[in-house]
């Protein structure tokens, strides 16, 4: 009986992996548009399948040592210095989504706070995390994902910026913070988020959310 069961367990793993590669051609296809040159697009390709890999470490090193390169470099300039537009893949990633998972789905909103031990992070500060439950020097994101029964997937993506932040016009500059980035809150980056959603014409049944807190010591 265990050789039986654990023959069908490996069968269902290949079918798996043969899914997941398909589904791979099909995301590089249509990240294909948004590089120009096909090194920082073969790149990005490598880059999500390295994240859905098993590397302990999601950094540039930790993923590029997963996918077989013996330095950073590559992932470094796709996310640094190559040309391609993060806001376009975003509204791509959403139709994905869409197109994917259905629509009626549920939109869920959340904030993930991400640990630093210094202050030149853009957004880093004293604040509230529920990564640690209480308040440590971190970067907090808020996200926004869509999740039907046939799936869940994270579509949408902010960085909250501390007023001190804003208000230093030396750290905006080091940071490459854009001119028009000002102070919002994370209910006003929501609500950002969402509109976005609705405007692309995705019809979800609800809409559900944590409530979070801004503090920052």
């Amino acid at each position: 009986m265990s050789s039986t069961i654990d023959a069908e367990t490996r069968a269902h793993e290949v079918r798996l992996v043969d899914q997941l590669g398909a589904e791979m051609e099909e995301v590089g296809a249509w990240l294909q548009p948004h590089f120009r040159r096909r090194e920082a697009h073969a790149a990005a390709v490598e880059y999500v399948r390295a994240l859905l890999g098993r590397a302990q470490r999601k950094n540039a090193w930790g993923l590029s040592e997963d996918a077989g390169h013996g330095t950073p470099y590559a992932f470094q300039h796709l996310l640094l210095r190559a040309k391609w537009d993060a806001d376009l893949v975003r509204d791509d990633v959403l139709e994905y989504a869409r197109r994917s998972l259905g629509e009626g789905g549920v939109l869920a909103v959340d904030e993930t706070g991400f640990l630093k031990k210094g202050d030149k992070s853009v957004g880093v500060a004293r604040q509230y995390t529920g990564t640690a439950g209480k308040i440590e020097n971190a970067q907090v994101g808020v996200f926004l994902s869509y999740a039907t029964p046939r799936g869940h997937a994270l579509v949408d993506r902010e960085l909250y910026l501390p007023e001190a932040w804003t208000q230093d016009v030396a750290r905006r500059e080091a940071g490459g913070i854009p001119e028009d980035v000002d102070f919002e809150s994370k209910p006003a980056l929501v609500q950002g988020m969402l509109q976005r959603a609705l405007a692309s014409g995705l019809k979800p049944a609800w809409v559900v959310a944590v409530s979070v807190k801004v503090v920052v010591a």
